[in-house]
């Protein structure tokens, strides 16, 4: 890299009536704490380092006082050479001690059934694996938005004569308000806590209870966890063109406004929950069904689970 791109990507501005201390960033400052603590646990200079990540000394000097604001290939480069990954130099939570990195290095490069087996045996050892009694007297639905949840969720719970709960009017009992509100008025983050008290009082006060949940409920790793530890997961799968076409026939065309993007956002959603989604107890692929048929197939998973788990 030569030496007017480095200055381009590496020097901070700083306001001219304001001291180049306080100017400092804490991002930057916090970055360049780890690039110094990084350096030092290789036992590696500032010149050595600088040179395997091909920029100045003077440079890697200002990007670990917190004055330099790399690029992000800058930052690829110095991880490279402090050999340890873009993530850890950033600040991974997985960094932030010994026994995290530790922990990770033995779980690093498992495939998907060493990781699901680790994460039970953790489980296990921390009292908060899949001991509930009850669990599998509670049958949470999960899955897009259009997979059915709501309706063939009430279905199951006359069948079995269990309560149905749907998780997305209880979470605006919670919060005093509708989830569109919640979202407008709070924000993303205060939903999912919302999200989290109205499934943790619905464990409470159910122990048995068919549960549709809400389609991102995936989406934050502690919920998931509760659900997965709480209640047998049932994932309804569906075609993404079913899930849309659904969702038009309830009466919200919206989706539709765009076809040709809201399909392909559709898609991108379903493919990057599907590996969570996948983590259910059971299955059921409802594409190319009625209700009749799907409500049968729901059925005959369930109490077979139920039964084997009985």
């Amino acid at each position: 890299m030569n030496e007017r791109a480095d200055d381009a990507v590496l020097t901070a501005p700083t306001d001219a009536n304001t001291p180049a201390e306080e100017a400092k960033n804490p991002l930057l400052v916090a970055l360049g704490e780890r690039v110094r603590n990084l350096r030092a646990r290789r036992g590696l200079t500032r010149k050595a380092v600088a040179q395997a990540a091909n920029v100045s000394e003077r440079h890697l000097a200002n990007l670990e006082y917190g004055i330099g604001n790399a690029s992000i290939l800058v930052l690829q480069q110095v991880s490279t050479a402090l050999q340890c990954s873009l993530a850890e130099l950033v600040g991974d939570v997985t960094t932030i001690s010994p026994e995290w990195l530790l922990i990770r290095e033995l779980l690093e490069h498992r495939g998907e059934a060493d990781l699901r087996r680790a994460r039970i045996a953790l489980g296990e050892l921390l009292g908060t694996a899949a001991g509930d009694p009850a669990r599998h007297r509670r049958i949470a639905l999960i899955g897009l938005r259009g997979a059915g949840k709501s309706t063939l969720g009430q279905m199951l719970a006359d069948d079995l004569e269990v309560p149905f709960i749907e998780l997305s009017r209880e979470i605006e009992k919670v919060a005093g308000c509708s989830v569109r509100e919640i979202h407008d008025l709070y924000g993303t983050n205060a939903y999912r806590r919302y999200e989290r008290r109205a499934l943790e009082e619905a464990v409470q006060i159910y122990s048995e209870a068919v549960i549709a949940t809400p389609g991102g409920i995936v989406s934050d790793p502690a919920t998931f966890n509760q659900l997965l530890a709480h209640c047998t997961t049932v994932w309804l799968q569906a075609a993404p063109e079913e899930h849309m076409g659904r969702v038009a026939a309830q009466g919200d065309t919206r989706p539709m406004a765009a076809s040709k993007e809201a399909m392909d956002d559709l898609r991108r959603i379903l493919s990057g929950r599907a590996a969570f989604y996948s983590k259910a107890d059971v299955s059921v692929d409802t594409t190319g069904h009625d209700l009749a048929k799907s409500f049968e197939l729901l059925r005959t998973a369930v109490r077979e689970t139920m039964s084997h788990n009985g």
